[in-house]
């Protein structure tokens, strides 16, 4: 996984934490955006995305060459 990627995730992670403590979006989209969240911190943390296998897919630019 590429730096610009995990800084993507890690943004986009705030951004869905910020939704919903904000009270901007609540009950069931709100549960699912903080897991949403939580995925994506934790994919950027391991630099790993089951999902950019399953499909054959690298961010990574050491990987690609």
């Amino acid at each position: 996984m590429g730096s610009t990627d995990k800084i993507i995730r890690f943004i986009l992670a705030a951004i869905f934490v910020y939704l919903y403590y904000g009270g901007i979006v609540t009950g069931t989209l709100g549960i699912v955006l903080l897991v949403l969240a939580a995925i994506f911190v934790l994919t950027s943390l391991v630099s790993f995305c089951p999902l950019y296998k399953i499909v054959g897919l690298s961010t990574c630019p050491a990987e690609s060459s």
